[in-house]
């Protein structure tokens, strides 16, 4: 199945610097260290911007290789590709830069201008575009909007 938002993140956006800005941050950024920012944290990489109150970093040879965004909710904004934008809240973010993994956990929900999916947790390849979620005992809300243009019209009332 398509997913509503199926080519996630913006390619370019990878090969963009990282800015983050919060009230308190602290850690190492060199080797394999974990660095911790907490309050008003705001990441913005190219068109990504994710807002939450706690982001931590875990580097690997002086690389970034996971983030972990958590709050009340955690907001993810991107645009696509195409140009459209997709819009995601989740309680925990979870990136892994080696896999090219997103994982969205706790009321999460995916938007943008094909659809909505929405449950408790759902894990997005940004490379092969696939997505899985539930399986967990909980259930998974999807909407798929048609095409432009191509929606049923209504019947007018009376006829």
């Amino acid at each position: 199945m398509s997913m509503p938002a199926a080519a996630w993140a913006k390619s370019s956006d990878r090969n963009q610097p990282i800015f983050l800005d919060s009230d308190r941050q602290e850690g190492v950024m060199d080797g394999n260290s974990t660095n911790v920012w907490t309050g008003n944290v705001t990441l913005k990489q190219g068109s990504l911007d994710i807002s939450a109150q706690r982001a931590e970093l875990t580097q690997r040879d002086g690389d970034p290789s996971k983030t972990v965004f958590t709050g009340s909710p955690v907001k993810l904004r991107q645009q696509l590709d195409d140009g459209t934008w997709m819009d995601a809240t989740a309680n925990r973010i979870e990136y892994d830069m080696a896999s090219e993994t997103i994982i969205l956990i706790g009321n999460y929900t995916v938007k943008s201008p094909r659809g909505s999916n929405s449950g408790q947790r759902m894990v997005y390849n940004t490379k092969t575009g696939s997505m899985q979620s539930g399986g967990d005992g909980t259930r998974v809300r999807t909407v798929i909007q048609p095409k432009s243009g191509n929606a049923a019209k209504k019947p007018e009332a009376g006829k």
